[in-house]
């Protein structure tokens, strides 16, 4: 489908200047556009690997099995239909803690141990439980306390203060979660009254 797009866009840009008499313009403006995401990547790769070797140190110093500790009551009370002493417990909680500390590369593996860990406590696996439900709007809603990834783009991008999304990602980033859990519940409230 993304690939449809991209041709849409293409073929529409050209037809667009053919039908503007400004066809020669297209070549250049290939060229340098090409130009210019090289120079991107590069730069992006440099502040990424800064900002996420500075993660990797953080988390091989125990910061997220912190960040579990502190967080692991909350989850219990979000996860009520998980037993406390359950494996997909400990792999929730490091999931949101990976997510919360902005370790994508961590959070994707223990997000699928957790959904693994889930569908063993589900009587039917073909269908989501609600646990998974809610642990998928969880980390879609992707509550961030380090939004390392955006830092780094705008960086990238020559920001004189790319650090400045901070406040903004935590008030959008909490309440996204906060708008997710709600729906979450009134759902389970409306799911679990007709007998599912």
């Amino acid at each position: 489908m993304i690939n449809l797009i991209w041709l849409l866009l293409l073929a529409g840009g050209i037809i667009y200047a053919g039908l503007t008499g400004r066809i020669e313009l297209i070549t250049p403006s290939a060229i340098t556009a090409a130009e210019n995401a090289v120079t991107l990547a590069f730069k992006l790769t440099g502040v990424m690997c800064l900002w996420l070797g500075m993660m990797k140190i953080a988390e091989r110093a125990g910061l997220v099995r912190l960040m579990s500790f502190i967080i692991g009551p909350f989850i219990r009370r979000i996860f009520p239909g998980v037993p406390p002493s359950h494996p997909a417990m400990g792999a929730i909680v490091m999931t949101v803690s990976a997510n919360m500390l902005g370790l994508g590369n961590a959070a994707t593996p223990l997000g699928i141990k957790a959904m693994q860990e889930l569908q063993k406590l589900s009587r039917d696996r073909e269908t989501a439980t609600p646990a998974m439900c809610t642990l998928l709007a969880l980390c879609t809603t992707g509550v961030t306390l380090v939004p390392a990834t955006v830092i780094a783009l705008r960086a990238a991008a020559g920001s004189a203060d790319p650090a400045e999304i901070v406040g903004a990602t935590l008030a959008v980033s909490f309440t996204a979660a906060a708008a997710a859990l709600a729906v979450d519940r009134i759902c389970r409230a409306a799911y679990s009254g007709r007998g599912r």
